[in-house]
């Protein structure tokens, strides 16, 4: 069969496997991305063999990635980046850091690397979660603007941006003495990016839309989508970052235009086809026979992983004042291994800081808590719920609780408390200020506490029976 016909049939088998494994998946009520998946597992190299040269897929894959991302800036508010503008810039940096620093420490006195440097390497991978995993399941659960899911997505953002910089640095790691000139050179091109990407989006984005949206023409004004995301994430990559932090950046300049909300209308169906072929390409990486041979090893590192990183994640984000269930539904959904982590072991295998035996073993664990990703997502609010029946944490929650759950002056005083902002309470509210009345709103609505940030309104979120 000649190379396109196969190729053409490779992606109707793909595509119709992860719809059929969607399908089923979805009928189970789990998220239908595990169904993509098994669907890679079963028709990759290491399954039925019935997808042989996965290459091709893997370009499509990353578009997928890429569609993803730039949906992710359209939707992404930056004034709903600022209430975890805090999490985002110092609470991933700590979060990276100390698992870096963890995870060299641990497996450098255990005797599992060989030195502190493949220690270091080792942390750098582990670091990492799952931007198109975590973005895809908070997708399908209507989560994206909920707090967890904006303190989620705000870490993974600074993870991805951090991918650049360990890939700049990474072959210098052999060579420690040009450590130092490796970093800097990876931050200056970060910040030509974002300084281009200001540029862009403020002079010369908005006219160029304009211009095409006035044609009234669909097509053109979704090829110009395509050719603004894949462009910008052609030109990250060429400077050595990451595809995904240029779309990423691209869809947060057409965030800012007039026509956001048509944009992502027409990118949503190919993101959603694209990242369904990202999915079954992870399957297809998943050796079911190295998983076997070395199943209790690998379940014992996949328990491992998820429980340091929690370790990590949980205190941190309790740190910064976020209530027990966010901290414990947030940490919860970054605890897996991200995809970027395939890319960086393959760079760490060919330098020689892995061998085969530890790609094999970290392919496997990133592969496997790649899986239960969605359903520990799925179930962390129940668990939340478990612990916070428990006494101890009672107790303790009785002494601390966290503040995010308010946004209030430092002081307030004959105040007007308002239950609701529904219709018949934003009427309510608006009367009140009119009439110089200080108004405090009870919510527990996260699209209403939207509303109430965005237009500077004191609020408490929670419901009536908990104040």
């Amino acid at each position: 069969m000649a190379a396109q016909h196969q190729f053409l049939l490779d992606m109707t088998v793909v595509l119709g496997a992860s719809a059929i494994a969607g399908y089923f998946v979805n009928r189970l009520r789990q998220p239908v991305l595990l169904g993509y998946l098994l669907s890679g597992l079963v028709l990759g190299p290491f399954g039925l063999g019935i997808i042989q040269e996965t290459e091709e897929i893997q370009v499509l894959a990353e578009m997928g990635v890429a569609f993803l991302l730039f949906a992710l800036g359209v939707e992404f508010s930056l004034a709903e980046l600022k209430r975890v503008q805090d999490i985002a810039l110092k609470g991933s940096v700590l979060q990276i850091g100390l698992t870096i620093l963890l995870v060299a420490l641990t497996t450098t006195l255990a005797g599992w690397t060989h030195g502190v440097i493949q220690g270091v390497f080792v942390g750098a991978v582990l670091s990492l979660s799952s931007t198109a995993v975590i973005l895809k399941t908070l997708t399908e659960q209507g989560e994206i603007n909920t707090l967890h899911g904006q303190i989620m997505l705000a870490i993974l953002i600074v993870q991805d941006l951090a991918v650049g910089v360990m890939l700049a640095i990474l072959p210098a790691l052999n060579e420690p003495q040009n450590l130092w000139g490796a970093l800097a050179i990876a931050v200056l091109k970060a910040l030509l990016v974002i300084a281009g990407a200001l540029a862009l989006g403020y002079w010369v984005i908005p006219p160029v839309m304009k211009k095409v949206a006035e044609t009234e023409n669909n097509e053109l004004f979704l090829l110009a989508i395509i050719a603004l995301c894949l462009g910008v994430a052609l030109v990250t990559a060429g400077l050595g970052l990451s595809i995904e932090m240029g779309a990423f950046v691209a869809g947060l300049m057409v965030a800012e235009i007039d026509y956001a909300d048509q944009a992502l209308n027409r990118i949503i169906p190919l993101r959603d086809t694209f990242a369904s072929l990202f999915f079954a390409s992870i399957g297809m990486l998943i050796d079911p026979q190295v998983l076997l041979a070395n199943f209790g090893l690998i379940l014992g590192l996949v328990g491992l992983v998820i429980f340091g990183k929690l370790l990590i994640i949980f205190p941190i984000i309790i740190s910064f004042d976020y209530s027990f269930k966010t901290a414990v539904i947030s940490s919860l959904g970054l605890s897996e291994i991200g995809e970027f982590s395939f890319v960086l072991t393959l760079a760490g295998l060919k330098l020689g800081l892995l061998s085969e035996e530890q790609y094999l073993l970290l392919l496997g664990t990133t592969a496997i808590t790649l899986v239960v990703a969605p359903i520990n997502i799925k179930f962390a609010p129940r668990l939340a719920n478990k612990l916070l029946s428990i006494p101890l944490i009672k107790y303790y929650l009785h002494k601390y609780k966290g503040r995010k759950a308010f946004s209030l002056p430092k002081k307030m005083q004959d105040h007007v408390v308002v239950a609701g902002y529904g219709r018949v309470g934003q009427v309510i509210v608006r009367i009140l200020q009119n009439q110089g009345y200080s108004v405090l709103v009870i919510e527990n609505s996260e699209a209403a506490i939207q509303k109430l940030r965005q237009r500077n309104i004191p609020y408490l979120f929670r419901g009536l029976v908990t104040v």
